[in-house]
């Protein structure tokens, strides 16, 4: 059985509803509030559909193109380590991903906020990781799928709770908390790096 509790961190940390926050609050600053709850749906359903599409598929496609799980374990760790290390020490994501923005209701919900806000490459690339054929059985998958789903999910209130929020933590909190979940995002990432250089050998011995 899947850990609940590190795929819960896992996801929350390369999705980052609380980095989303100040983002989802400037895109959609000039909007009313019906039009930002369509703004919250519709980027929350793409981010669905995007990381269920990696979730699922992702190491199919991988098979299909000759890649090594493993190979992609650690070369995906090591774009999580410097994902990670953005959120510590470059533009944290707000700042980032505010310069993104876009005119158009559903543009703004696509990009930058489904894309890559809530489904960062990241997040995209833990689907496949936390997934593995080899490892995980299908109903596994199925509540990995389902956690990474109630994460989304919190993501979606946030956006809908983003004008209370953003009075109590202001921009400045928001930051701080990216920055912290970067740090356990990095551990994780080592994790993924160590353990896909250990596959990997095993699989050149095979």
């Amino acid at each position: 059985m899947i850990d609940f509790v590190a795929v819960f961190i896992t996801f929350f940390a390369v999705i980052d509803p609380i980095g989303t926050l100040p983002v989802f609050i400037a895109v959609t600053d000039k909007y009313d509030a019906k039009t930002k709850r369509r703004v919250a749906l519709l980027a929350t359903i793409v981010a669905a559909l995007v990381l269920l599409f990696f979730l699922f598929i992702g190491e199919y496609l991988l098979n299909s193109l000759h890649i090594p799980l493993p190979a992609f374990q650690i070369s995906g760790g090591i774009v999580l380590f410097l994902f990670a290390m953005n959120m510590i020490f470059g533009q944290s994501k707000p700042e980032e991903e505010i310069k993104l923005l876009r005119k158009s209701h559903k543009e703004t919900a696509i990009f930058p906020l489904a894309i890559p806000s809530i489904a960062s490459p990241g997040a995209m690339l833990a689907a496949v990781l936390l997934t593995k054929n080899s490892v995980y059985t299908f109903l596994e998958q199925a509540l990995t799928a389902l956690v990474m789903l109630g994460v989304l999910l919190l993501a979606y209130i946030l956006m809908l709770m983003s004008g209370l929020i953003s009075r109590f933590i202001g921009n400045s909190g928001a930051s701080v908390i990216s920055r912290v979940m970067g740090l356990i995002l990095s551990a994780i990432a080592t994790t993924n790096i160590l353990t896909g250089l250990t596959d990997y050998f095993k699989f050149m011995q095979v």
